[in-house]
């Protein structure tokens, strides 16, 4: 298995998005979920029903979190996310930035960069299934 797919074996996430500059990360939520994993969404928009507003709300016992924020939030969110002590972090695609990578490296936190979470959650039913194939076929899964 892939640290990729490592990353996915812990059995609760907050995954947190900022609807105020992007769709939540509402798939990869649901996937999770739909793989029996507890999750905590954190919308940092704040005030919607059935979300977290914020990483502090996140519960102690959460083991990995899913961060998918407008790049240019993604140091502040990685600092609340390790604050709360979580010590596993994944990165959406073209989001990292060298301020997030080097809090993560001082913190010594397992780190997963450069991927979408919903490719390595989605049902075989999906159409991300052709994503996740390519991604097998030229070794980057």
């Amino acid at each position: 298995m892939s640290s990729k797919e490592t990353f996915f074996a812990a059995q609760r996430f907050a995954v947190v998005g900022d609807s105020r500059t992007h769709a939540f990360p509402a798939l990869t939520k649901r996937y999770l979920e739909g793989r029996g994993k507890t999750v905590y969404a954190v919308d940092l928009a704040g005030d919607k029903p059935g979300f977290l507003a914020s990483v502090a709300d996140v519960p102690a016992d959460v083991e990995a979190a899913v961060i998918e924020v407008d790049k240019a939030r993604t140091a502040d969110v990685v600092k609340q996310v390790l604050d709360q002590g979580i010590k596993n972090v994944w990165m959406h695609q073209m989001t990292d930035t060298p301020e997030a990578l080097e809090l993560c490296k001082e913190r010594g936190v397992a780190l997963e960069t450069g991927g979408c979470a919903v490719m390595y959650n989605a049902p075989s039913t999906s159409m991300h299934v052709l994503h996740r194939a390519i991604w097998k076929l030229i070794g980057r899964y």
